[in-house]
């Protein structure tokens, strides 16, 4: 691949989006061939589709295999496995990612590209005129949006955007899991990452159903708590388990003592007989296992820093990129 400070990697999951691909490889390279110098590969990862999406993604590929690169999943892994698919592949020194349902407006990579050239590593796009129904999906948006930036402390108004563009030195620092493609800019920061946001085109969706349900909802919320406990905690374990055990036991200890002082004091109660004695049992021994955990998550972690990570998907085909499968 040709070398330039304008290499841009497109990566863009893809579950069941036949009707929208080829316009969007189309706006695509009109968007792309018009910027100065810039040289790009547009990866289309093709995350288990049942529609002929793929089948349209091969046809792409022989018609633009100069950019067009493929890569196929062999099931449904999800949005986060597919992007991770996409990014471990880009040979890019900037990556932006995006839908393939044409919400996103590729005539906003530009500026996204503009922001990284004034020195930030991340550039999330904000939808700020959101084409979407307020209720079902804007506010549940709005809600979770101010939710994640007070808990992560990285304050942005869109986290559920797709359309961001990435450095490529901040983004092979980054791990993806479970529904964690949303909070890359707050992961991004915790590595460091200069991190900005700009408003961006949004449009209405043309073909097909959103693929989101309810159920993404309870996957975000169980996400943010590990998130929360990444940003804080996770070379850090102890400082967490260690902490609440200790106050466990501290509130088992008083429940002793208040043991001992109805014991020795009149009417003496009988200590096997005072519920305060099993209250002082049961926080001992729960903050004991508390500190356990605590020195457990201090073994894992350094296992997991001293070995190498493992994929979260596997691959059935690649054209055009160079993948181990």
């Amino acid at each position: 691949m040709e070398d330039s400070s304008h290499f841009l990697s497109i990566v863009i999951p893809v579950f069941n989006e036949e009707e929208s691909l080829r316009p969007l490889h189309a706006e695509i390279s009109d968007a792309l061939e018009t910027l100065p110098g810039a040289v790009y590969e547009v990866i289309f990862v093709d995350d288990g589709s049942s529609d002929a999406s793929y089948k349209i993604l091969r046809e792409l590929h022989e018609k633009d295999a100069q950019h067009v690169r493929l890569i196929r999943l062999r099931r449904n892994f999800g949005q986060t496995a597919a992007m991770a698919a996409g990014f471990h592949a880009a040979q890019g020194n900037v990556i932006v990612s995006m839908d393939a349902d044409l919400q996103n407006d590729p005539a906003d990579i530009a500026r996204l590209l503009a922001k990284i050239d004034e020195g930030y590593d991340v550039v999330s796009g904000w939808r700020a005129d959101r084409k979407d129904k307020f209720l079902s999906r804007r506010l549940p948006s709005m809600i979770g949006n101010k939710l994640i930036s007070t808990i992560t402390g990285v304050h942005l108004h869109d986290y559920g955007c797709t359309l961001k563009a990435y450095h490529r030195d901040i983004a092979e620092h980054i791990n993806f899991y479970g529904e964690m493609h949303r909070f890359l800019p707050a992961l991004a920061s915790w590595a460091g990452a200069q991190v900005t946001e700009i408003k961006v085109n949004h449009r209405p969706r043309r073909f097909g159903a959103s693929k989101y349900g309810i159920d993404r909802t309870i996957r975000v919320v169980l996400d943010l708590i590990t998130i929360k406990f990444l940003l804080s905690y996770s070379t850090k374990p102890m400082q967490v388990f260690g902490k609440w055990g200790f106050l466990s036991m501290g509130f088992g200890f008083l429940a002793g003592v208040l043991t001992i002082i109805l014991k020795i004091l009149p009417p003496h109660q009988d200590v096997t007989g005072n519920p305060w004695m099993y209250i002082c049992i049961f926080f001992m021994l729960g903050g004991l296992q508390l500190i356990g955990m605590g020195l457990l998550g201090e073994i894992n972690v350094r296992t997991y820093y001293e070995s190498q990570n493992k994929a979260i998907y596997t691959v059935r085909e690649t054209r055009g990129t160079e993948l181990d499968s």
